[in-house]
Formats: structure tokens, C-alpha cells, sequence
């Protein structure tokens, strides 16, 4: 049996706004190194199979299940990567982690084969990957024997924001004596006593959200406790369509499936003491420098600080400062005096914290969401599947936007009611089409697409196209636009 690594990618980060929004979640930023949290997830498991041949794992492409807005996102980082995930299922509507793992389990399971799956968040941060990859090994040994292996995370302190696992007694496997417990149970997140006495006991570790079974086991414990999901999940499944390098679920038939995780929906029915004709449930603690990157004070403690415990990220200084975290994105950013404090500076928002009250930082997207805001949705550069557009000035009756569009994409072919544009190249080559017109455009040159004329921009060239485009009109929304092809399949409803 393989192991299928399963990718969950449905998370919003909204407590790591305004560097995370709805658009462009935390898991595709690189927070913590060069890649994303996303890619760094994709990444972990090299090596896998060099480091630990006897176990002869076999680990394959993974499995990715994210959001239908986020498709181009997964696919864009896989393809910098130079991976080809095992199957990209697009959920168009989030309906948490018990209904996202019976899909890929459908998907795994599809061709007569029935793998190993290694399910894990794409938003996670692990410091100490050869001991991650360790402890997968042993996951894989006691799930081939029928067991359903969890992650538990040793804590270093009464952490309050996470749920916890009380481990039982060691479980009884060849060759992983003391490395694996049974699950004594799952207990919600705790007050700091309670927290603290957790810490003290030395019996409970932080839920990791990362587990280990086998796909056809997952299925039958999915259609036992929670056939409702079992069934609409399928259905939907069944009623997928193939776009590109996408499956599409049935939007209505997934639209009606309960909304659960995989904790409540199945894990916390094998714990010790469940039914005789159960699966074990298996607990295998991690201590590999392990955070979910959950709030801004938790990216603090994982990044590397200075002398004066502060981090600093772009243009930032500090002086007669104290652990701070500062990132800067824009311009300069400077603190002199302060100590415990969060500030996030970004090009059309900036957010100043205390560390100690990061986890209420979701009350602004709540508040730019009530208000109808876009800052809560969208940065200021706005990634598309052909590149990217960021406004750059406006004003009553205009608006000027900065275009760039990657080696050989194309935006639409489309038209506006409202607004006339008229497009600068700035460096690359443009392949206009206006109306029954194609033409090519080199830097400094420029053309003008009138009101209500189909037009489309496209890059035919092998670097980047940078553009200047100036609308003017009455009406400059990006839902002003009447698509007539586009080569990515996307809803009416998606501008550009």
C-alpha cells in the first residue's frame, strides 16, 4: 500500500490579516522561508522513502483539496515547484475537513487501489522535517496494521488556542516501543489552569490535525458515524467534471453536505474504550518544532529574532525595542520605545496588535466584511490566473492600474459597457485584439479600446508583460465586463 499524501488547502487565515484575506490566504504566502506554508507542505515528505527504506513507503504526488477561488493559486505554486499533484478536487463551497478527506479518499480509491493517506493542513510550519518524516514512517507501519494514527504535538507551554489529546498506554507495535499511545481522548481547548495542569501532567499533547489510515478504513468509518456525509460527498464525487487540470465537484449536490471535521464526524468515536469492532486509534507524539502559524504572536515565536527578541521583515528599524514583530511590505516602517507589539504594514492597510491579543485580530475582517470592504477579500495587487493588475491611482471619473501578464496567458476576450481604457506598455510584448483587429504593441507604445469594443490582451512573448492601463468613464467596477472566451473556465462572475 502507498502512501497518498493529502493536501487540505481550504483555510482562510483571517487572523493574519492584512497579509492573508479571503483571495490569498496565509497557507500560499511564505511566512516563515522562501516557499509558502503550501509549498513547504508539498516539500515535506522528500526524502521520505531514502531516509526510511525498510518501511518501503512508496509515497506519491499528492492529493490537493481546496477551494474553488484558490485553483490557480495550488496550481501556479505546484508548477514553481516543478511537482505534479496526483489530482487538484475543487470544493465550491467549505464544508470543513470530514467532508474534504472522504473526497480524496473517493479520489484515491477511484482506479481499484487502496493507499495509505498522510492528511495534513496546508498551513502548517515544521522546523524539524527529517523527524517529522521519522514519525511519518512509524504512522505508516501501525496503519498498515488497520490502525488510524494522529499526530500529537508536545507542548512547550499551556497553550489556551489548541485543542489536546490525552494519550493512553504505549500501543504495542514491533519496533516503535514508547514511540507510539493509544488515544485516550480528544478535550476542547482549555483555560489557562486547566492548560497549565496539562503541561504539568506530561499525558496531553496539542491536536496537530495531521493523521494517518488507510483510504478504504476512512470510507467505512466515514459512512458509519456520518453516512449523511458519506452520501452527498460521494454524490457530489460522482457528478464531477474534469476541467484542465481540475475536477470540479457538483456545486448543488456539495452544496447540500453537512459541515464537520474529521475530529467530531469520526476520531472522537475510537478513542479508548469504543467499540470492540472499532480500529484503534493510535497517538504518536511530535516534537519537531511544529505551529500552525495560527495568529501573528505564533509567527513571532517561529521566526528567527534578534538580540532584543524582535523580528523584522522588508524596510523595518527598531530602536530601544523589545520583542516586537514589524513586517513591512510598502515603506518604511519604524519603532522606537515599544515592546510586545504586532505591526503588519501592507501597500492599503496596516495593523497594530498587541501579541497578547492576536487571536481577536479576526474582529477587522468581521467588521470589513459587515461594511462590504474589499480589503478583507483582495490585497492591492490582485493575482489572476494570467498574471496580476494592481490600481495604482484614481479618482472621480478614472482609474490607473499596473498590468502584468505572464509569458504566453491572455486575459479574456471581453467588453465593457461603462469605461474606455487606454493601455502603455511599459517592458514586454502585447498581442492586442480589438474587435476585428490584432496588433502588436512594444514598450512605449500604446493603443485605445473604446467603449463597448471587444477587445483582449494577451503576452506572445517569453518574459513578463508590464502594462499601464487608464480607464475613464462613468462606471470603473470589475463586474463591468462581458466575457466572450477565456481559455481558464471561469465563472461570469470572475472579473478579468
Amino acid at each position: 500500500m502507498p502512501l497518498q499524501p493529502v493536501i487540505l488547502s481550504g483555510g482562510s487565515g483571517t487572523r493574519l490579516w492584512p497579509m492573508s484575506r479571503e483571495a490569498y490566504p496565509k497557507q500560499f504566502l511564505p511566512l516563515t522561508s522562501e516557499h509558502t506554508l503550501f509549498q513547504e507542505t508539498v516539500r515535506r515528505l522528500d526524502g521520505l522513502d531514502e531516509e526510511h527504506p525498510r518501511q518501503a513507503i512508496g509515497q506519491t504526488d499528492p492529493l490537493v483539496v481546496c477551494n474553488e477561488a484558490h485553483r490557480f493559486l495550488v496550481a501556479e505554486q505546484m508548477r514553481i515547484l516543478g511537482r505534479h499533484p496526483a489530482g487538484i478536487l475543487l470544493e465550491p463551497k467549505g464544508r470543513n475537513t470530514a467532508p474534504a478527506l472522504t473526497l480524496a479518499a473517493l479520489a484515491a480509491t477511484q482506479a481499484g487501489e487502496d493507499p495509505i493517506l498522510l492528511v495534513m493542513p496546508a498551513d502548517h510550519t515544521i522546523r524539524n522535517e527529517p523527524g517529522f518524516r521519522a514519525a511519518v514512517a512509524d504512522a505508516c507501519v501501525i496503519a498498515r496494521q488497520g490502525a488510524v494514527v494522529t499526530f500529537g504535538i508536545v507542548p512547550s507551554k499551556p497553550e489556551t488556542g489548541y485543542g489536546y489529546i490525552r494519550q493512553g498506554q504505549p500501543y504495542p507495535s514491533e519496533g516503535l516501543a514508547g514511540r507510539a499511545y493509544g488515544l485516550a481522548g480528544f478535550v476542547e481547548k482549555p483555560d489557562a489552569e486547566t492548560a497549565q495542569g496539562y503541561l504539568a501532567s506530561g499525558d496531553y499533547l496539542w491536536n496537530s490535525g495531521i493523521f494517518v489510515l488507510n483510504a478504504s478504513l476512512w470510507m467505512r468509518l466515514i459512512e458509519r458515524f456520518r453516512p449523511d456525509i458519506a452520501q452527498a460527498a460521494a454524490a457530489a464525487f460522482a457528478g464531477a467534471k474534469i476541467d484542465g487540470a481540475f475536477l470540479r465537484l457538483d456545486p448543488e449536490l456539495f452544496g447540500a453536505c453537512p459541515s464537520d471535521s474529521i475530529d467530531y464526524a469520526v476520531m472522537e468515536h475510537l478513542s479508548d474504550g469504543a467499540a470492540a469492532d472499532l480500529p484503534p486509534a493510535v497517538v504518536v507524539p511530535l516534537d519537531v518544532g511544529w505551529s500552525d502559524v495560527g495568529a501573528w504572536s505564533a509567527l513571532w515565536e517561529v521566526r528567527e529574532q534578534d538580540a532584543a527578541g524582535n523580528v523584522l521583515t522588508g524596510d523595518a528599524f527598531v530602536h530601544n525595542a523589545h520583542n516586537n514583530l514589524l513586517m513591512a511590505q510598502h515603506r518604511m516602517l519604524a519603532a522606537i520605545g515599544v515592546n510586545d507589539l504586532i505591526v503588519v504594514e501592507t501597500p492599503d492597510a496596516v495593523l497594530v496588535a498587541t501579541k497578547d491579543s492576536a487571536q481577536d485580530v479576526k474582529a477587522v475582517t468581521q467588521f470589513l466584511q459587515r461594511e462590504q470592504r474589499n480589503e478583507h477579500r483582495h490585497h492591492q495587487q490582485v493575482h489572476r490566473p494570467w498574471g496580476s493588475y494592481e490600481s495604482i491611482g484614481q479618482g472621480s471619473r478614472y482609474q490607473v492600474k499596473r498590468l502584468i501578464v505572464k509569458p504566453g496567458e491572455s486575459l479574456s476576450l471581453q467588453m465593457h459597457h461603462h469605461r474606455a481604457e487606454h493601455w502603455v506598455v511599459v517592458s514586454g510584448t502585447a498581442r492586442v485584439t480589438c474587435d476585428d483587429k490584432s496588433f502588436l504593441l512594444t514598450e512605449n507604445q500604446s493603443t485605445y479600446i473604446p467603449v463597448g469594443t471587444t477587445h483582449r490582451l494577451e503576452n506572445p512573448g517569453s518574459i513578463l508583460l508590464e502594462l499601464i492601463e487608464v480607464q475613464s468613464g462613468s462606471y470603473l467596477g470589475e463586474d463591468d465586463i462581458v466575457r466572450f472566451e477565456d481559455r481558464y473556465n471561469r465563472d461570469p462572475t470572475e472579473t478579468r
